[in-house]
């Protein structure tokens, strides 16, 4: 009898360990933001989403009094994080550094920096990163969000902030579309961008992250309208080809399932492009977007409605009309500080 509630135990630990459970999971997976889930699906191979080597996590000390902490939600894809956010950490750099600005950097999901430094790199998380700069000596702190928009991930960005502000100077600058020049340089960046595909065949469809209806940081419904307005903007500037949706949200009629029908009423198109409206290209883009394998992926449904369809994986923070709108909101910030 003891044997069989020995061999029992056994079993249940086994299966216990192959399918991840635990006292604690549960709360693990109610403590995992939709933003946290988007982009820690990475291949076992670290290598095959590019090397990391190739980055530079900007956590070096003994930096001086002024600092730019460039803050970003974060990708676990080696390649995208290089091309993306450090690209425009690198314009923020150049722009800044000559008037004695130190660049830094820090994600926004736990997650994300646990699982890069899995492969022997260390991010810096907010909190770390701004306890960094309190042993550095840092007096004047420019926070530059590479945020989309301000969002959940803004909100809880500012929320931290707030603990810090009796120990720098400190200013905040605004996320990537936040004023009507904002959203008017992405979209010319963007259809610069897509200009090889103008043509009354194709159909651009961006797909944008969203926030869920479930989201209580802020009001899911005025955080998607984001993607509304950049919508109406590249109709208005690029043409009637151009469409916007969202992976994570069914606000406002921008899931895929409201995107089928836009396009297939919008013109006789053969061709289907998908790029990301996001500032990295990490899970999201990859997976949802462009895995052919999966079933309900953006381009396994635009091809069983018999679309040819091609797949950019490129994050806007590759676009340099991208890159400098944040440098311009870093230097409003800059401007700012002491005010």
């Amino acid at each position: 009898m003891k044997k069989w509630i020995a061999l029992l135990l056994a079993s249940m630990m086994a299966f216990c360990l192959l399918t991840g459970c635990g006292a604690s999971q549960p709360a693990q997976e109610e403590a995992t933001t939709e933003a946290e889930e988007a982009d820690t699906e990475e291949a076992e191979d670290p290598m095959a989403t590019g090397d990391a080597s190739k980055d530079d996590p900007l956590n070096q000390d003994d930096i001086g009094e002024k600092e730019i902490l460039v803050v970003s939600f974060g990708t676990s894809f080696n390649d995208s994080r290089v091309a993306t956010i450090g690209a425009i950490e690198n314009a923020i750099k150049e722009a800044y550094e000559k008037d004695g600005w130190s660049v830094r950097r820090a994600f926004t999901s736990d997650i994300i920096i646990n699982h890069v430094k899995e492969f022997g790199e260390d991010i810096d998380s907010v909190d770390v990163a701004l306890q960094r700069a309190k042993k550095n000596g840092v007096k004047q702190l420019v926070v530059q969000p590479t945020h989309l928009m301000s969002g959940a991930e803004n909100q809880e960005l500012q929320n931290t902030l707030a603990d810090f502000s009796n120990d720098f100077e400190i200013s905040i600058g605004s996320p990537l579309l936040t004023s009507d020049d904002d959203y008017n340089r992405v979209a010319e960046a963007l259809i610069e961008a897509t200009k090889d595909y103008q043509d009354d065949k194709t159909a651009i469809c961006f797909m944008g992250h969203g926030t869920p209806a479930e989201n209580t940081l802020v009001d899911p419904k005025e955080s998607n309208k984001t993607y509304s307005k950049m919508q109406e903007i590249l109709t208005e500037k690029g043409g009637k080809n151009y469409y916007v949706g969202v992976v994570e949200s069914d606000i406002e009629g921008l899931s895929l399932d409201s995107l089928v029908p836009k396009v297939k009423e919008g013109g006789e198109y053969e061709k289907v492009v998908l790029r990301p409206m996001m500032v990295v290209a990490g899970d999201h883009a990859n997976n949802d977007m462009a895995d052919e394998e999966d079933p309900e992926s953006w381009a396994s449904t635009f091809k069983s409605e018999g679309y040819e369809v091609e797949t950019v994986i490129e994050g806007l923070g590759q676009l340099e009309g991208v890159q400098q709108i944040y440098v311009d909101h870093a230097k409003e910030a800059i401007d700012n500080i002491g005010k």
